[in-house]
């Protein structure tokens, strides 16, 4: 039987889960009002930053995307997947052919009506051999795009994948105009989204206005919106304190407790899949032993980065990228603890007596990344292991530091579910792979899992995986962080998704002022 899905079934979903939401937004929650600037300080942001949305690689990028356009299809504050651009979607019984009705009435900020051409070259543009977009794990799958009318768009894969529907809510694939030639028109910053874009300095701020027009009629409240780029956190704490700004992210949980008892500030914990890594490149020596990489994770205290760099704030992390609350989280997997003896048993496995390493850090990785370094580092000391912290520039530090250095700290917000997280990060050859890792079975299991619809099948291949991460892969997973952030009194929100930072950085279109 073909798998059909539509706005009804979302709320009918919603309905029978008894959510009181409705467009992200808390029934229970005042009624939303239209008006005002909203001024936000993002812990994010390069020099280097693009309008090219297979080069978006931080959170600030990320909320960019989410306000100049949309997506085929939307994850929820709930977590579950909704239409967006998309009105509906079915599945041949395989799930190797998805076909996808627009929406009418969605228009991009020019005027120009949103049609199943603009939908194809928006996906082509991470497409092709060598492309480098961010998203290109993503799409590499689809092996042709049909558009039998201007408002259908038929994608053939290569095998069936349960999850594709999430896979087109990924933010690098929001929908840009169609030239005539039929690639993607992205240099405009013209999209169909909540706001259009008035100034964009990259690294520093960006200004954007709200579209008259937008198709979400109880979306997108404020008039307008300025995005500032403060990557120091104490500067952005006190710009929220001061009034500077109306809301920041990647509060620092060493003054989190503080900053909530403040009388002009809302504090926010929301538990997600977001995750500190130290990534190491397991081409370059000494990681290419995996005894090596075995050490390094047996050498890390992660509850004392939670208490000491979380402030509790958090769970220890395993070596892989699942979160607790994903469908198929391996509960049963040992968990790694600090265990110097057996960090050495590695070494000498692997022919050492000591090692030493340069292990790259800057708070533009995550907040308090030196500090966990600095803790790595006396604790690996006890197993033979000298770690040399190295204090990178914060700016900068995404083009010149992570994929460079061959151990460094690293942020990932996390997936929504397994195989795009693994798809982005862990695959084989993929632009994100941060430590060039390539595992024969792991490469194979992917593939078999993303095509399984028994779900019984895919939780024994994904917990196989996860395995195969924290045992084989090159990344030290000590922790996952909650999201914190917070807001001055008068903004007002619903119930905060998960799946990202600050409300799934749909703050944009889901706050108001009240």
């Amino acid at each position: 039987m073909t798998q059909r899905f539509t706005r009804r079934h979302s709320l009918q979903l919603a309905a029978a889960a008894g959510a009181l939401t409705i467009a992200g937004v808390d029934a229970r929650a005042q009624t939303p009002q239209r008006g005002g600037k909203l001024r936000v300080g993002k812990g994010h942001g390069s020099t280097t930053d693009t309008l090219d949305p297979g080069k978006y690689s931080n959170g600030f990028m990320s909320a960019h995307s989410f306000m100049q356009g949309n997506l085929l299809t939307e994850v929820q504050a709930d977590g579950s997947i909704a239409p967006e651009l998309a009105e509906s979607w079915e599945a041949s019984p395989d799930a190797r052919v998805w076909t996808f009705r627009l929406r009418r009435g969605a228009e991009f900020h020019d005027g120009r009506a949103v049609t199943a051409r603009d939908v194809a070259a928006s996906i082509n543009h991470h497409r092709g051999e060598g492309n480098t977009s961010a998203a290109a794990p993503i799409v590499a799958p689809i092996q042709s795009i049909e558009t039998p009318d201007d408002h259908s768009i038929v994608f053939t894969l290569a095998s069936g994948d349960a999850d594709f529907p999430f896979g087109m809510a990924d933010y690098h694939l929001i929908v840009v105009p169609a030239r005539e030639d039929g690639t993607a028109e992205w240099e405009s910053g013209i999209g169909t989204g909540p706001y259009r874009i008035e100034t964009f300095e990259p690294g520093v701020r960006a200004h954007y206005v709200r579209h008259p027009n937008y198709f979400k009629t109880d979306r997108a409240w404020f008039d307008e919106i300025e995005m500032l780029s403060i990557i120091d956190p104490t500067a952005r704490t006190n710009a929220l304190i001061t009034g500077e700004v109306d809301a920041i992210d990647k509060v620092p949980v060493q003054v989190a407790g503080r900053l909530g008892r403040h009388p002009n500030v809302e504090l926010q914990e929301v538990a997600g899949n977001q995750h500190y890594t130290f990534a190491m490149h397991v081409t370059a020596d000494p990681y290419a032993d995996n005894n090596v990489r075995q050490a390094l994770k047996y050498a890390i205290d992660r509850q004392e980065l939670v208490d000491k760099i979380l402030k509790g704030y958090g769970v220890v992390g395993n070596d892989h990228p699942i979160g607790r609350g994903q469908r198929f989280f391996h509960a049963d997997l040992e968990q790694k603890a600090y265990d110097p003896d057996r960090a050495r048993f590695h070494l000498k496995e692997a022919g050492l007596d000591r090692l030493a390493v340069d292990l790259s850090a800057s708070d533009a990785a995550f907040a308090g990344a030196v500090d966990a370094g600095v803790l790595y580092a006396e604790k690996a000391a006890a197993a033979g292991i000298d770690v040399n912290v190295v204090r990178e520039p914060n700016d900068g530090y995404w083009s010149n530091v992570w994929l460079k250095k061959p151990f460094c700290a690293v942020y990932w917000s996390g997936r929504p579910t397994e195989d795009a997280m693994f798809t982005s990060a862990y695959a084989e050859g993929v632009p994100w792979n941060d430590t060039f890792w390539s595992n024969a079975r792991f490469n194979e299991l992917l593939v078999t899992a993303r095509a399984e619809l028994d779900n019984d099948r895919r939780r024994e291949m994904y917990r196989e995986m996860q395995d195969l991460c924290a045992n084989d892969g090159g990344t030290v997973i000590p922790m996952f962080a909650s999201y914190v952030f917070a807001h001055s009194p008068a903004v007002k929100h619903g119930t905060l998704a998960s799946n990202w930072d600050m409300d799934g950085e749909k703050w944009a279109e889901r706050w108001w002022f009240g």
